[in-house]
Protein backbone atom coordinates (compact mmCIF):
# COMPACT_ATOMS: atom_id res chain seq x y z
CA UNK A 1 0.00 0.00 0.00
CA UNK A 2 1.51 3.72 -1.36
CA UNK A 3 3.13 5.10 2.04
CA UNK A 4 0.34 8.33 1.41
CA UNK A 5 -2.52 5.83 2.55
CA UNK A 6 -0.52 4.61 5.43
CA UNK A 7 -0.75 8.36 6.29
CA UNK A 8 -4.60 9.03 5.27
CA UNK A 9 -5.04 6.06 7.33
CA UNK A 10 -3.71 6.33 10.52
CA UNK A 11 -4.99 9.44 10.50
CA UNK A 12 -8.33 7.91 10.31
CA UNK A 13 -7.51 5.53 13.08
CA UNK A 14 -9.22 5.90 16.45
CA UNK A 15 -6.97 7.43 18.91
CA UNK A 16 -5.68 4.55 21.20
CA UNK A 17 -7.77 1.92 19.36
CA UNK A 18 -10.90 2.17 21.36
CA UNK A 19 -12.83 4.20 18.62
CA UNK A 20 -14.56 1.96 15.23
CA UNK A 21 -15.96 3.32 12.04
CA UNK A 22 -19.45 2.58 11.74
CA UNK A 23 -20.12 0.66 8.12
CA UNK A 24 -23.39 0.73 8.67
CA UNK A 25 -25.64 2.13 11.32
CA UNK A 26 -27.84 -0.61 13.11
CA UNK A 27 -31.57 -0.29 11.36
CA UNK A 28 -34.77 0.50 13.81
CA UNK A 29 -35.33 -2.73 15.76
CA UNK A 30 -32.60 -4.43 16.26
CA UNK A 31 -29.98 -4.97 19.29
CA UNK A 32 -27.14 -2.18 18.74
CA UNK A 33 -24.80 -4.84 20.49
CA UNK A 34 -25.26 -7.64 17.77
CA UNK A 35 -22.19 -6.47 15.82
CA UNK A 36 -19.24 -8.06 14.23
CA UNK A 37 -15.97 -5.91 14.59
CA UNK A 38 -12.70 -5.46 11.77
CA UNK A 39 -9.40 -4.36 12.62
CA UNK A 40 -7.36 -3.62 9.67
CA UNK A 41 -3.40 -3.92 10.29
CA UNK A 42 -1.84 -0.94 8.71
CA UNK A 43 1.31 -0.94 10.02
CA UNK A 44 3.91 -1.55 12.76
CA UNK A 45 4.52 -5.07 14.12
CA UNK A 46 1.76 -7.40 15.32
CA UNK A 47 0.67 -10.69 15.64
CA UNK A 48 -2.15 -12.81 16.65
CA UNK A 49 -2.25 -15.95 18.30
CA UNK A 50 -5.28 -18.34 17.59
CA UNK A 51 -5.66 -22.08 18.47
CA UNK A 52 -2.17 -22.17 19.77
CA UNK A 53 0.17 -20.61 16.67
CA UNK A 54 1.21 -17.30 16.87
CA UNK A 55 1.12 -15.57 13.13
CA UNK A 56 2.50 -12.50 12.32
CA UNK A 57 0.51 -9.88 10.69
CA UNK A 58 1.23 -7.60 7.74
CA UNK A 59 -0.12 -4.78 6.53
CA UNK A 60 -3.40 -5.42 5.16
CA UNK A 61 -4.55 -8.59 7.03
CA UNK A 62 -7.46 -8.58 8.81
CA UNK A 63 -8.85 -9.70 12.08
CA UNK A 64 -12.87 -10.18 12.85
CA UNK A 65 -14.48 -10.79 15.89
CA UNK A 66 -16.92 -10.05 18.77
CA UNK A 67 -14.96 -7.13 20.42
CA UNK A 68 -13.61 -4.00 19.18
CA UNK A 69 -10.30 -5.25 20.96
CA UNK A 70 -9.41 -8.62 19.10
CA UNK A 71 -8.63 -11.90 20.94
CA UNK A 72 -4.90 -12.63 20.95
CA UNK A 73 -3.57 -9.63 19.40
CA UNK A 74 0.15 -8.54 20.42
CA UNK A 75 1.74 -5.47 19.26
CA UNK A 76 4.13 -3.30 19.33
CA UNK A 77 4.10 0.72 20.43
CA UNK A 78 4.04 1.76 16.56
CA UNK A 79 1.26 -0.38 15.46
CA UNK A 80 -1.50 1.10 13.98
CA UNK A 81 -5.18 -0.44 13.33
CA UNK A 82 -8.21 1.11 11.67
CA UNK A 83 -11.32 -0.76 13.35
CA UNK A 84 -14.89 -1.01 11.76
CA UNK A 85 -17.71 -2.03 13.07
CA UNK A 86 -21.10 -3.47 11.07
CA UNK A 87 -24.48 -5.07 12.44
CA UNK A 88 -24.39 -8.54 12.00
CA UNK A 89 -28.16 -7.78 10.70
CA UNK A 90 -26.24 -6.89 7.37
CA UNK A 91 -23.85 -10.07 7.01
CA UNK A 92 -26.17 -12.95 6.99
CA UNK A 93 -23.96 -14.42 10.06
CA UNK A 94 -24.87 -15.34 13.41
CA UNK A 95 -22.90 -13.30 16.19
CA UNK A 96 -22.55 -16.87 17.83
CA UNK A 97 -20.90 -18.37 15.29
CA UNK A 98 -18.22 -15.95 15.26
CA UNK A 99 -17.59 -16.15 18.86
CA UNK A 100 -17.22 -19.73 19.20
CA UNK A 101 -14.19 -19.67 17.22
CA UNK A 102 -12.71 -17.33 19.30
CA UNK A 103 -12.66 -14.76 15.97
CA UNK A 104 -11.33 -15.01 12.42
CA UNK A 105 -7.84 -13.81 10.84
CA UNK A 106 -7.84 -13.08 6.74
CA UNK A 107 -4.45 -12.39 4.67
CA UNK A 108 -4.87 -8.81 3.44
CA UNK A 109 -3.02 -10.22 0.15
CA UNK A 110 -4.77 -13.48 -1.31
CA UNK A 111 -8.52 -13.96 -2.25
CA UNK A 112 -12.01 -11.94 -1.07
CA UNK A 113 -9.68 -11.18 1.79
CA UNK A 114 -7.89 -8.81 -0.35
CA UNK A 115 -10.92 -7.16 -1.96
CA UNK A 116 -12.39 -7.06 1.87
CA UNK A 117 -8.90 -5.25 2.68
CA UNK A 118 -9.26 -2.73 -0.76
CA UNK A 119 -12.63 -1.65 0.44
CA UNK A 120 -11.73 -1.22 3.39
CA UNK A 121 -8.93 1.10 3.11
CA UNK A 122 -11.10 2.90 0.51
CA UNK A 123 -14.14 3.49 3.70
CA UNK A 124 -11.67 4.46 5.93
CA UNK A 125 -10.08 7.13 4.11
CA UNK A 126 -12.84 9.02 2.93
CA UNK A 127 -14.52 11.26 5.47
CA UNK A 128 -18.07 10.76 4.77
CA UNK A 129 -18.11 7.21 5.62
CA UNK A 130 -17.98 7.64 9.09
CA UNK A 131 -21.43 6.49 10.69
CA UNK A 132 -23.03 5.65 6.78
CA UNK A 133 -25.82 4.25 6.70
CA UNK A 134 -27.71 1.94 4.15
CA UNK A 135 -27.72 4.26 1.60
CA UNK A 136 -24.42 5.20 1.07
CA UNK A 137 -23.82 2.72 -1.98
CA UNK A 138 -19.92 1.92 -0.64
CA UNK A 139 -21.06 0.83 2.79
CA UNK A 140 -23.49 -1.85 1.53
CA UNK A 141 -20.50 -2.78 -1.19
CA UNK A 142 -18.46 -3.29 1.84
CA UNK A 143 -20.63 -4.88 4.26
CA UNK A 144 -21.29 -7.26 1.44
CA UNK A 145 -17.73 -8.47 0.72
CA UNK A 146 -17.37 -8.16 5.07
CA UNK A 147 -20.13 -10.72 4.85
CA UNK A 148 -18.77 -13.13 2.11
CA UNK A 149 -15.55 -13.14 3.64
CA UNK A 150 -16.75 -14.18 7.13
CA UNK A 151 -18.47 -17.02 6.12
CA UNK A 152 -16.05 -18.35 3.70
CA UNK A 153 -13.70 -17.96 6.76
CA UNK A 154 -16.26 -19.55 9.17
CA UNK A 155 -16.41 -22.77 6.41
CA UNK A 156 -12.89 -22.90 6.75
CA UNK A 157 -13.09 -23.25 10.60
CA UNK A 158 -15.86 -26.10 10.66
CA UNK A 159 -14.37 -29.39 11.98
CA UNK A 160 -12.12 -30.69 9.58
CA UNK A 161 -14.58 -33.43 8.41
CA UNK A 162 -14.25 -33.18 4.69
CA UNK A 163 -16.88 -36.14 5.33
CA UNK A 164 -19.61 -36.65 2.61
CA UNK A 165 -22.40 -35.06 5.03
CA UNK A 166 -20.54 -31.64 5.17
CA UNK A 167 -20.41 -31.77 1.49
CA UNK A 168 -23.69 -32.48 0.51
CA UNK A 169 -24.97 -30.22 2.73
CA UNK A 170 -22.84 -27.87 1.13
CA UNK A 171 -24.53 -28.81 -1.99
CA UNK A 172 -27.95 -28.36 -0.60
CA UNK A 173 -27.25 -25.06 0.14
CA UNK A 174 -26.37 -24.21 -3.03
CA UNK A 175 -29.43 -25.86 -4.56
CA UNK A 176 -31.35 -23.50 -2.08
CA UNK A 177 -29.61 -20.60 -2.89
CA UNK A 178 -30.52 -20.88 -7.27
CA UNK A 179 -33.74 -21.82 -6.27
CA UNK A 180 -35.38 -19.35 -3.36
CA UNK A 181 -37.42 -17.60 -5.97
CA UNK A 182 -39.40 -21.27 -6.63
CA UNK A 183 -42.64 -21.14 -4.34
CA UNK A 184 -42.31 -24.70 -4.39
CA UNK A 185 -39.16 -25.33 -2.99
CA UNK A 186 -39.80 -27.80 -0.08
CA UNK A 187 -37.42 -30.60 1.39
CA UNK A 188 -39.57 -33.23 -0.64
CA UNK A 189 -38.27 -31.46 -3.92
CA UNK A 190 -34.84 -30.46 -2.21
CA UNK A 191 -34.36 -33.90 -1.29
CA UNK A 192 -35.07 -35.54 -4.31
CA UNK A 193 -32.20 -32.60 -5.92
CA UNK A 194 -29.90 -34.49 -4.15
CA UNK A 195 -30.94 -38.05 -4.29
CA UNK A 196 -31.56 -38.29 -0.55
CA UNK A 197 -34.74 -38.88 1.85
CA UNK A 198 -36.41 -36.27 3.43
CA UNK A 199 -35.73 -37.62 6.87
CA UNK A 200 -31.72 -37.47 5.74
CA UNK A 201 -32.25 -33.73 5.24
CA UNK A 202 -34.07 -33.31 7.82
CA UNK A 203 -30.85 -35.10 9.89
CA UNK A 204 -28.37 -32.85 8.23
CA UNK A 205 -30.03 -29.54 9.24
CA UNK A 206 -30.79 -30.08 12.75
CA UNK A 207 -26.91 -31.20 13.05
CA UNK A 208 -26.23 -27.67 11.77
CA UNK A 209 -28.84 -26.30 14.79
CA UNK A 210 -31.51 -25.63 12.12
CA UNK A 211 -34.15 -26.72 10.16
CA UNK A 212 -34.85 -27.00 6.39
CA UNK A 213 -37.53 -24.44 7.02
CA UNK A 214 -36.04 -22.35 9.18
CA UNK A 215 -32.63 -22.07 6.81
CA UNK A 216 -34.88 -21.60 3.32
CA UNK A 217 -37.58 -18.87 5.05
CA UNK A 218 -33.88 -17.09 6.51
CA UNK A 219 -32.43 -17.06 3.00
CA UNK A 220 -35.43 -15.56 1.25
CA UNK A 221 -35.75 -12.58 4.05
CA UNK A 222 -32.57 -12.13 3.99
CA UNK A 223 -33.14 -11.47 -0.51
CA UNK A 224 -36.48 -9.36 0.11
CA UNK A 225 -34.55 -7.03 2.85
CA UNK A 226 -31.42 -6.54 0.33
CA UNK A 227 -34.10 -5.62 -2.48
CA UNK A 228 -36.46 -3.70 -0.41
CA UNK A 229 -33.49 -1.50 0.56
CA UNK A 230 -32.36 -0.97 -3.26
CA UNK A 231 -33.61 2.64 -5.20
CA UNK A 232 -34.10 1.09 -8.17
CA UNK A 233 -36.65 -1.36 -6.37
CA UNK A 234 -38.21 1.51 -3.87
CA UNK A 235 -41.37 1.99 -6.46
CA UNK A 236 -41.91 -1.78 -6.40
CA UNK A 237 -44.36 -2.86 -4.02
CA UNK A 238 -43.64 -4.99 -0.81
CA UNK A 239 -45.95 -7.91 -2.22
CA UNK A 240 -43.85 -7.82 -5.01
CA UNK A 241 -41.07 -8.03 -3.33
CA UNK A 242 -42.14 -11.26 -1.35
CA UNK A 243 -43.63 -12.90 -3.81
CA UNK A 244 -41.19 -12.60 -6.49
CA UNK A 245 -38.84 -14.49 -3.67
CA UNK A 246 -41.01 -17.38 -2.87
CA UNK A 247 -43.64 -16.12 -0.09
CA UNK A 248 -47.24 -16.99 -1.09
CA UNK A 249 -48.40 -15.45 1.80
CA UNK A 250 -48.07 -11.47 2.27
CA UNK A 251 -49.26 -11.68 5.85
CA UNK A 252 -47.12 -14.31 6.41
CA UNK A 253 -44.21 -12.89 4.61
CA UNK A 254 -45.06 -9.67 6.93
CA UNK A 255 -44.87 -11.83 10.27
CA UNK A 256 -42.28 -13.45 9.43
CA UNK A 257 -40.28 -10.26 8.58
CA UNK A 258 -40.72 -8.65 11.58
CA UNK A 259 -40.03 -11.57 13.25
CA UNK A 260 -36.53 -11.38 12.10
CA UNK A 261 -36.07 -7.78 12.09
CA UNK A 262 -38.15 -6.07 14.25
CA UNK A 263 -39.68 -3.94 12.07
CA UNK A 264 -42.15 -4.36 9.10
CA UNK A 265 -41.15 -4.58 5.47
CA UNK A 266 -42.75 -1.34 4.48
CA UNK A 267 -41.03 0.29 7.76
CA UNK A 268 -37.17 -1.26 6.50
CA UNK A 269 -38.19 -0.07 2.85
CA UNK A 270 -38.72 3.55 4.49
CA UNK A 271 -36.09 3.87 6.43
CA UNK A 272 -34.02 2.66 4.00
CA UNK A 273 -35.27 5.96 1.50
CA UNK A 274 -34.87 8.54 4.54
CA UNK A 275 -31.27 7.21 4.52
CA UNK A 276 -30.89 7.79 0.98
CA UNK A 277 -31.88 11.09 1.40
CA UNK A 278 -29.77 11.78 4.53
CA UNK A 279 -26.91 10.38 2.50
CA UNK A 280 -23.86 12.84 0.89
CA UNK A 281 -23.29 12.49 -3.00
CA UNK A 282 -20.38 9.83 -3.34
Amino acid sequence: MPETQYHQLDQTAPEGGSGCIDILSPPPGTDPEDCLYVALHVHGAASVRRHGVSTVLAPGDLLIGTTAHPAGLLKDAECRMVHFRVPCFYLGVRHGDVRRTGGLMARGNEGIGSLASQVLRTLATQARAHRARPGNHLARSVSDIVAILVSELLEREGPEQASGAAELLARIRAHIEENLADPDLAPESIARSQHISVRYLHKLFQQDGTTVGQWVRQRRLDACRRELERPSRRQTSVSAVAHRWGFVSHSHFSRAFRDAYGVSPREWQAYAAQADDRSPAS
